[in-house]
């Protein structure tokens, strides 16, 4: 029996999901579970029932936003990964209003989660976090896509903004 058979490929949702748990859940999960001694409540200024509450809706909405973010990747055949990037620049949905919605959206986690456990350093990890990927994605992410996409990267990144949306800016 010959075994020299090509193997398929995982399927670009089995190799998102792969790097999600080891991107956002890194990220937004076990990072900030460490940082808390396992998502200890705090008390203080942060500890009432109101800002447990604007915790509790901040996370679902940052899950949402990396999931939504994540589809536009299974759809371009692809990962957020660099070892296995789209075949297109992907522009659509989340990535039509930021350049960068992933990542704005796991500091969402990030700060969702340091409101939802009354826990004020993750507010300040939230932070730390955006200028990290702020210096990643000047020094490395966009050259590379400029590289990559050429004419296309640089109509897309005249048109959106990296971090904030800028309504009308289109």
């Amino acid at each position: 029996m010959r075994h020299d058979a090509e193997v398929p490929a995982p399927s670009p949702a089995l190799r998102s999901a792969a790097f999600f748990l080891v991107g956002p859940g890194l990220e937004a999960g076990v990072g900030p579970a460490l940082v808390t001694g396992g998502f200890a409540r705090g008390d203080g200024v942060l500890d009432t029932p109101a800002v447990t509450l604007a915790g509790a809706m901040l996370l679902a909405l940052g899950i949402a936003a990396v999931l939504w973010c994540y589809s536009r990747f299974v759809a371009g055949a692809g990962t957020p990964s660099p070892l296995a990037p789209p075949r297109a620049l992907v522009g659509g949905g989340p990535y039509a209003i930021v350049r960068n919605p992933m990542y704005v959206a796991t500091a969402t986690c990030i700060a969702a989660e340091g409101l939802l456990v009354a826990r004020p350093i993750l507010l300040v990890a939230a932070a730390v976090y955006l200028g990290a990927m702020a210096l990643l994605v000047r020094r490395v992410e966009e050259p590379l896509l400029a590289r990559r996409f050429g004419p296309a990267w640089d109509a897309y990144a005249a048109a959106v903004p990296g971090w904030l949306p800028a309504p009308g800016r289109r």
